[in-house]
């Protein structure tokens, strides 16, 4: 597949592109910053574009087969007021629209699922304005008419493990919101195979395989 990557700056672009590129898929790097990429691969192209502008993502989009989007706020970002995500969300709507490519994969945030007690409580407040722009991006990729899929990974961490879980409309069973972790490259993992068509028009939540012994040692993806 033809894959057009937002985000890839990021640690979990950079991860959808190691993965993709091994999976061999074609992908298209859209960023503000392409000297931020160092990876060379013939499959691999580089474009710097800003995902703001809807007429320069629809003018390199053309062609492809899949948008997914890593885009995130810095640390910083998140608990000031922000709209990147839902303004990012509706430039690729619309400029998906005007080329007819219609698979959308977005990843947002495990905090947007109820519970989790004090803990989850205080962290939605410390990054509401984020998890605000995220709830509305979800309102806009929802409501669209693409085939879309939005992962909802919880707190992430840095390993090269990339199995997951999921499950569609809450966290897999057995994990506790404030406990749960994931890789950045088992989000990248599941958004990969997700592209064909898996939990399309459905809100998925993620979190890692749990360690043998523990309560629940479930295979790779729950639906």
């Amino acid at each position: 597949m033809r894959l057009f990557v937002l985000g890839a700056t990021g640690r979990t672009g950079a991860e959808l592109i190691d993965l993709g590129l091994a999976r061999g898929h074609d992908i298209t790097a859209f960023v503000r910053s392409p000297q931020k990429i160092t990876r060379k691969d013939p499959r691999l192209r580089v474009v710097k574009g800003d995902p703001l502008d809807g007429g320069q993502v629809a003018s390199v989009l053309c062609g492809h087969d899949v948008v997914l989007s890593a885009l995130g706020p810095t640390v910083g970002e998140a608990m000031h007021r922000t709209t990147l995500l839902q303004d990012c969300a509706a430039t690729a709507l619309t400029a998906m629209a005007s080329v007819k490519v219609h698979r959308f994969l977005v990843v947002s945030s495990a905090l947007l699922f109820p519970g989790g007690g004090a803990g989850a409580a205080f962290f939605r407040w410390l990054i509401r304005h984020h998890l605000r722009d995220a709830e509305a991006m979800e309102r806009l990729v929802a409501e669209s008419a693409a085939a879309w899929t939005i992962a909802r990974p919880p707190r992430l961490v840095d390993a090269r493990d990339e199995r997951y879980r999921a499950k569609v409309d809450g966290l897999p069973d057995g994990v506790a919101m404030m406990a749960a972790r994931l890789s950045w490259r088992a989000v990248a993992a599941f958004l990969l195979d997700a592209v064909g068509g898996d939990y399309t028009r459905r809100v998925v939540g993620l979190s890692r395989i749990l360690a043998k012994g523990s309560r629940d040692c479930s295979r790779r993806k729950i639906s």
